[in-house]
């Protein structure tokens, strides 16, 4: 296993962490001033557009160390999305037996505006916020809500040892059509083989998977 869930390092695994943060800064800051054309106009449609309110949505995850932190992404549901969700028992009921998310076409809290960017992924990119505050990394397993990590059992200390990535193995290896256990085990073995040059791979292979919009939700 590549790190160590208490949290001793040797010399290779700090390169790596370390070399592994000055990527995630760097991409970070260039990917916020390339992309902020349209971080303006996405803010200008939810001022101006049918669907006003907050442009950016932040939820609870859980990070590296059990460390709790809001993700941000741009809102694509209807304001209040969490409580109508937890007030209908039957959606939350389909909602955990589908691996803790809802087809996008059966999902009555998505807008329309919001399925174009989930079917995009546009609405992942203010991730690059929570890479440059340190939350996450560029490359990593998907952060997960606090409910989920029941499934990751006696690996959920591994799963948390490392920080949460904005790409990961699970999103890169077909996202949400691929549900748990065999979610948890793609993360687990992403912790097991992780180095700079697997990251490189999961980055090239979660840019294919976008442009094809594999198991986009």
């Amino acid at each position: 296993m590549f790190f160590d869930c208490k949290g001793d390092f040797d010399l290779s695994e700090k390169s790596y962490i370390f070399s592994k943060r000055f990527l995630d800064i760097s991409v970070a800051l260039f990917a916020l001033i390339i992309l902020s054309p349209v971080f303006l106009v996405i803010s200008l449609f939810y001022l101006f557009g049918d669907n006003k309110g907050p442009v950016f949505y932040q939820q609870k995850r859980v990070g590296m160390g059990h460390q709790e932190f809001g993700i941000y992404k741009f809102r694509s549901m209807v304001v209040g999305a969490e409580e109508k969700l937890y007030a209908n028992k039957d959606l939350y009921a389909k909602f955990v037996a589908n691996g803790y998310k809802l087809p996008t076409e059966e999902d009555p809290r998505i807008t329309k505006f919001g399925a174009f960017l989930r079917k995009t992924s546009i609405d992942e990119l203010p991730q690059f916020i929570n890479i440059l505050n340190g939350e996450m990394s560029i490359v990593g397993p998907r952060p997960v809500v606090e409910k989920e990590l029941v499934e990751y059992g006696d690996d959920v200390d591994k799963f948390l040892s490392v920080k949460p990535g904005a790409m990961g193995l699970w999103q890169a290896s077909g996202r949400s059509e691929i549900q748990y256990p065999e979610r948890a085990e793609l993360e687990i073995g992403y912790v097991d083989q992780a180095d700079l040059w697997f990251d490189f791979k999961i980055l090239f292979m979660t840019v294919i998977a976008v442009f094809k919009g594999e198991g986009a939700m």
